[in-house]
């Protein structure tokens, strides 16, 4: 079967970290950039269109970029307002945007003390927005306050992606460095009794209504599954793409006291031959996910394949380096979004 070539978009010294497409515009995607692959200079927001490109073909074109100090680790667009989006970058600050105003940023926040690896904004409380950082902590924000209404200090170590739930206001996942998958209730912040190892008073960390052992090393990835609320999939160094069943998870003030430790863990999904960089599940198939790796690669799965058939439904394999980004559609199923360090955006049809 031959499938059409990705529309591509190509944005030279400038290695991609993420990708966001707009709830509001069916063909426009913002791009997290960073020069030197994030090591050290500066960044770029930008921001795509995809549209009628040469012979009829779907082509990409860059409306416009902005430069920033430090470089971006990920972008997120407003669930509230269509020209605006949140940054996440490598100096500990977060940046809102407007596209409609050239140049800078029309608001600021620096409260974490490292990087800011992940931004996602919340389509329930569409006035907020969470970001996670490299010092272990997520924060809680929203638009129009100066400083975050929260702090969740959510792992020892760095927390590579924070999400809200798309089913349940005030309920995150994140996942860490430490080799776990947290879930937290934001209503009822409390600390975590200190166990063994452990000193909360130099360290004290928020108390999880679940936590969930995913892997034995980094989980760099999660995402909750559009369809079956409590269903979540972690993947990471170990190159394997994990489905978790957490619907024993307790919620409110009684579940921090007494932190379950679980998730019955449904399906593996095996083929990545490195780790797997990013996730994310089908806004419109419940048993569809996507992933993207550092073997070049960006992956489409079937949780749910026919008797006798494969997880794997599709393999993208043009990218000439790590695949740190990818993304659906939001609008037209079957329409993914891969972005990698060869600074190549690709937009194809699954």
């Amino acid at each position: 079967m031959n499938r059409p070539p990705p529309a591509v978009l190509q944005t030279p010294g400038f290695p991609h970290y993420g990708l966001a497409w707009s709830p509001f515009h069916s063909t426009r995607i913002a791009l997290a950039s960073s020069a030197n692959y994030g090591l050290v200079g500066n960044g770029r927001l930008h921001i795509v269109s995809l549209g009628p490109g040469p012979a009829g073909m779907p082509g990409l074109s860059l409306d416009k970029f902005y430069e920033t100090q430090d470089g971006l680790y990920d972008v997120a667009w407003s669930e509230i307002h269509e020209n605006q989006l949140v940054s996440a970058s490598g100096d500990g600050s977060l940046k809102l945007w407007d596209i409609m105003i050239n140049d800078l940023p029309i608001r600021a926040w620096h409260e974490h003390t490292r990087e800011v690896f992940s931004v996602d904004w919340s389509n329930i409380n569409k006035d907020q927005f969470i970001s996670s950082s490299w010092d272990g902590t997520v924060k809680l924000w929203t638009p129009d306050r100066p400083r975050s209404i929260t702090t969740i200090h959510a792992h020892p170590s760095c927390v590579y992606q924070a999400l809200f739930s798309p089913h349940q206001p005030d309920v995150v996942a994140t996942c860490s460095t430490d080799g776990t998958l947290k879930i937290f209730d934001l209503r009822a912040p409390t600390y975590a009794t200190s166990g063994p190892g452990s000193n909360n008073f130099t360290t004290p960390l928020t108390a999880a209504a679940l936590i969930v052992p995913a892997s034995g090393t980094e989980v760099l990835t999660l995402d909750w599954n559009k369809y079956r609320p409590f269903v979540l999939a972690s993947a990471g160094v170990d190159k394997a793409i994990k489905v978790w069943d957490c619907r024993m998870v307790q919620l409110g003030p009684e579940a921090a006291q007494n932190p379950a430790v679980g998730g019955a863990c449904e399906t593996q999904l095996m083929g990545h031959e490195l780790a797997v960089r990013k996730i994310q599940w089908s806004p419109h198939r419940a048993d569809m996910i996507a992933s993207a790796g550092y073997d070049m690669t960006c992956r489409v799965w079937t949780t749910a394949p026919p008797p006798g058939g494969k997880h794997l439904v599709y393999i993208h394999d043009p990218h000439t380096e790590f695949v740190i980004g990818c993304g659906w559609s939001l609008y037209e199923e079957g329409v993914l979004a891969s972005c990698s360090w060869d600074c190549r955006l690709n937009v194809f049809r699954v």
